[in-house]
């Protein structure tokens, strides 16, 4: 059936449109983009979209589903209906499973759920969002031996990353030797373990209010400064994940400058709170790599503004309630984002205006597909509709049974939010 949608805000960050138009949808492609449309078939439904926002579909970097080894926290079903009702038609998972992602047999096993899981609705309006799945680097927890890099990327992997810091800078060098004729993205999460220790909470006065053991920035830093040193000498191109403060911004940005092949990614939360939300201890809170400082949260927000910081990562990290009931620095890091971030990064974002709806929507879509090796599609006429529908006004109160994710580790957890997905296309 054909659907027009009356008076709505189209927000294109691959044509670099913000404008109220008609948009007319019909065999899963755009038919017409105007700024009224009135010649139209007599079953089309008419929808009336004034105050909501269009835009290409969300496009997740790289998220954890407990499925398999850990359905108790997530399902492979209960992510993807998670990133529908977050706005999400592509959504990545990292290889950290029981067992990893690390064989052609698991990532077709995992694609097959994926298929048979289509079968049935997921949501009343919405269709399941693709899945991604990123092939494991590395065979053993001590990170000593390569996988069958060739064959996972023969098996349809989205690229190659481990989802934990590396540790062995010789392997990383032969990785990305090994994966240059490959045309995969790899992304790797710098991180010197050494340095991290057992602290928990960045490094700065707050921790030492809030009395828990610290993190210095050179934890990552340096990392990433080991890892520009090894593309500037082997050329692959690299994704880094997980950036969280200021000073790692300057290195991305003097690496880009000198035409180094890197993208990078920071994550919802870290552009969202900062050190002083730790106040509360919500385990939650806790995070890997953690929350910065106030002069991280400004950088990495002007890093996603300028493009230093290619996208938003929400890195969805579901656990049990039972994981999470801990002390602060006991808890596994991590908390879940699908359904929140769009949200709350509209409302604290957007309708601040420090980012305007293009920023926030190419960082959020066309920008991490394109850290992926892929594209959006413009909102115009003859091209697929792989499309979000939000209302910026719409208000509803995070609960478990608002949420279609089966874990609810999130500080906004029994909160009144502003902002909720209507409908995608995918």
């Amino acid at each position: 059936m054909a659907e027009l949608l009356q008076k709505v805000r189209v927000i294109d960050p691959v044509s670099k449109i913000d404008e109220l138009f008609d948009v007319l949808i019909a065999d899963g492609f755009i038919k017409e983009v105007a700024s009224h449309i009135a010649d139209i078939h007599p079953d089309t439904q008419i929808r009336d979209c004034q105050g909501l926002v269009l835009g290409p579909g969300l496009v997740d970097l790289y998220s954890h589903s407990g499925e398999p080894g850990f359905e108790e926290r997530e399902t492979l079903l209960s992510l993807l209906k998670s990133a529908a009702a977050g706005g999400f038609t592509r959504v990545s998972i990292l290889p950290d499973t029981s067992p990893a992602i690390d064989n052609p047999a698991l990532v077709a096993q995992l694609q097959q759920k994926r298929a048979e899981d289509n079968l049935s609705p997921l949501l009343p309006c919405s269709p399941a969002p693709l899945l991604h799945i990123w092939g494991a680097i590395t065979l053993d927890v001590a990170g000593k031996q390569m996988t069958e890099l060739a064959d996972l990327a023969s098996a349809g992997v989205v690229g190659f990353s481990d989802g934990k810091p590396f540790e062995n800078l010789a392997l990383v060098r032969r990785v990305l030797e090994y994966l240059q004729p490959l045309g995969k993205p790899v992304a790797f999460w710098p991180s010197d373990r050494q340095l991290t220790a057992n602290g928990v909470m960045r490094e700065g006065v707050n921790a030492l209010r809030f009395g828990l053991p610290p993190i210095p920035a050179s934890a990552e830093t340096t990392a990433i400064a080991a890892m520009l040193e090894l593309v500037a000498a082997i050329g692959t191109p690299v994704h880094i994940m997980r950036v969280s403060t200021s000073r790692s911004v300057e290195l991305i940005a003097s690496a880009k400058a000198a035409g180094l092949p890197i993208t990078a990614s920071t994550t919802w939360m870290h552009l969202l709170l900062d050190t002083k939300a730790v106040k509360s201890y919500h385990t939650s809170l806790h995070l890997d790599p953690p929350l910065g400082n106030p002069s991280d949260v400004v950088a990495l927000r002007a890093g996603v503004r300028t493009g230093v910081i290619d996208a938003i990562a929400i890195d969805h990290t579901p656990y049990s309630y039972e994981e999470k009931v801990q002390a602060f620095a006991e808890a596994p890091p991590g908390a879940i984002g699908l359904e929140l971030a769009l949200p709350l990064l509209w409302q604290y974002l957007v309708e601040t205006e420090e980012f305007t709806a293009l920023e926030l929507w190419r960082a959020l879509s066309a920008s991490p597909a394109e850290c992926l090796g892929q594209k959006v599609s413009a909102i115009l006429p003859h091209q697929p509709a792989e499309l979000t529908l939000f209302d910026p006004q719409q208000t509803w109160k995070v609960e478990r049974k608002s949420l279609y994710t089966l874990s609810q580790n999130t500080p906004w957890l029994g909160q009144q939010l502003k902002g909720h997905v209507v409908q995608t296309w995918c």
